[in-house]
């Protein structure tokens, strides 16, 4: 029995676990449908090529395209801890301030606005170049500048000789441009939130992670959600979640 039972490891899951976690007085279970991310190519960053398209996915496909002449894509969604974290191309990015201001402005999303999402993308970040109000150096997930390919230096010269302006930073309240990406790296692998976040909480004797876990519904009682059933080897488990209702026992 926990107190809070976290369905999916994947991105949000990993740092959800971990910050939860932070509090000695509460236990935490975090369930994952898919495997540890043990595969090489995972931490391998260049591996994500296989990732996107290999074991560790849903195996989910778009409907057919007119566009595309009635083909079907891959569409890929992580089943793995760390989510999209651990297969996707890494690319560090947060997304157009004027998006933020807009949810907040016009869309009636309160504290979404840049300024205030802000702080927690500083929190967040452990950048090995970029400092300043903008970005974060002290922060678990890696953030780091690789060494661009020869070919890509001369994609960069062609759109500035285009006209597009050098963009250094993508993350600085400017993305109109062309320029080099950072990404979601550390010491030449893979910071996904499995690593940054999970992996350091994992010795806490409050935090549980059960991979191979799939949640197969939420147990409702008197209307509030008491705990959840998962299949485990072919054979179905009920977890109960402490502050919610009374214990529940297993199958």
């Amino acid at each position: 029995m926990s107190d809070y039972i976290i369905v999916g490891g994947g991105s949000a899951g990993c740092i959800l676990a971990a910050r939860l976690s932070e509090d000695p007085d509460v236990s935490v279970t975090l369930l994952e449908a898919g495997p540890p991310d043990t595969d090489r190519y995972i931490h391998l960053p260049v591996g994500f090529f296989k990732m996107t398209s290999g074991p560790l996915i849903w195996g989910y496909d778009t409907a057919p395209g007119k566009a595309i002449d009635g083909r079907t894509m891959v569409y890929p969604q992580a089943r793995v801890l760390g989510g999209g974290s651990s297969i996707n191309a890494q690319v560090f990015t947060r997304g157009c301030p004027q998006d933020y201001d807009g949810w907040a402005a016009d869309n009636g999303c309160a504290g979404w606005s840049y300024a205030e999402v802000l702080p927690y993308f500083i929190r967040s970040e452990g950048n090995d170049i970029f400092a300043g109000p903008q970005h974060g150096i002290d922060g678990p997930l890696g953030v780091s500048s690789g060494a661009p390919h020869p070919l890509t230096r001369i994609f960069v010269k062609a759109a500035q000789q285009a006209g597009l302006p050098f963009r250094a930073d993508f993350n600085a309240g400017e993305q109109a441009g062309a320029g080099f990406y950072q990404t979601t790296t550390r010491r030449g692998k893979r910071s996904s939130t499995a690593v940054a976040y999970l992996k350091p909480a994992l010795g806490r004797k409050n935090l549980a992670l059960r991979t191979d876990a799939t949640v197969s519904r939420i147990v409702v009682e008197n209307g509030r959600a008491i705990g959840v059933e998962i299949i485990v080897n072919g054979r179905t488990e009920r977890l109960g979640a402490e502050p919610l209702g009374a214990s529940i026992d297993d199958d």
